[in-house]
């Protein structure tokens, strides 16, 4: 039972980072309904960022605060110079936009930064304490507390001011947001700067958990997120934020009771997108849409 809770808890501290970029996916998708699959590499060149500043001196809690704030500007450039020219392009069109930027992002990251590895410092110590034998450490308690700020201030954003009611009209009827003078087009702007920002805290509090930052360090984290967001909904925070969860939990269980067997650990997230495609399309809080013909 010990070890089955201490996996539990690493499922969840793994989960966080898998429920922080699920966020950014689907507060993207919510704004704009585009899947955005350069989310990662977004985030990991953020994550470089962070290390730059660290690397000259800076202390991290700073450099993840200049480094989100680079990552809010990133987000509004990249929407107004590469996806403002195709928003009413087809979906196939935007999601090639999409894979391109992820292949060019992950190039300029390994050209700026280098291949080599890299030591980001935690933002939390190591201290843990010990309860009914499970290690409860410092950085997960960290991290949880992390997820519960983002999530806190989306709400807030999303249902307590002026931009948050814009981002939401624009979602809902983007026709109907335009007539009542809401500039769509900076919504978009400011969802997509948002959502560059909540990557870049993930990445920060992340990688810090592995061996090395190094160019390939976000591409896991995305294939688990966008499980996430398909598992909780694409439309609904409150479903990345338990998806995430359930993914890290997943993966945890899986890496300590199947792992020695198989190596399967990259395949749970294949395995729960498939069986909620299956079962139930629009996630656990999806909502379902209905149009009359």
């Amino acid at each position: 039972m010990t070890l089955f809770l201490q996996q539990l808890m690493n499922g969840i501290g793994n989960g966080v980072v898998y429920a922080s970029v699920a966020l950014a996916l689907v507060l993207i998708y919510r704004t704009t309904g585009i899947l955005n699959f350069a989310q990662g590499e977004m985030a990991l060149f953020s994550t470089y960022i962070t290390w730059k500043l660290t690397d000259a001196g800076l202390g991290i809690i700073a450099a993840i605060a200049v480094s989100t704030l680079i990552a809010f500007v990133f987000g509004a450039i990249i929407e107004r110079v590469l996806i403002r020219p195709v928003e009413h392009a087809s979906p196939f069109v935007i999601l090639i936009v999409t894979i391109g930027m992820f292949l060019a992002i992950s190039s300029i990251t390994v050209t700026i930064f280098g291949d080599d590895e890299k030591q980001l410092p935690s933002a939390f110590s190591e201290r843990a304490w010990s309860v009914a034998d499970v290690s409860v450490t410092l950085e997960f308690v960290g991290l949880v507390v992390v997820l519960a700020a983002e999530c806190l201030l989306l709400w807030l954003l999303l249902q307590r001011t002026k931009l948050g009611l814009g981002l939401r009209a624009v979602a809902s009827n983007p026709e109907s947001a335009r007539l009542v003078g809401i500039s769509s087009g900076t919504m978009l702007m400011f969802g997509w700067a948002i959502a560059a920002a909540l990557g870049a805290i993930g990445g920060a509090v992340y990688v810090p958990t592995t061996p090395a930052l190094t160019a390939g360090s976000m591409q896991a984290v995305l294939v688990y997120a966008l499980a996430a967001a398909t598992l909780g909904g694409f439309d609904s925070p409150l479903g990345a934020v338990v998806g995430g969860l359930i993914v890290g939990v997943a993966e945890a269980l899986a890496i300590q009771y199947v792992e020695p067997l198989h190596d399967i650990t990259l395949v749970v997230p294949f395995i729960l997108i498939g069986a909620v495609l299956l079962f139930k399309p629009t996630g656990l809080f999806g909502r379902r849409i209905v149009e009359r013909v």
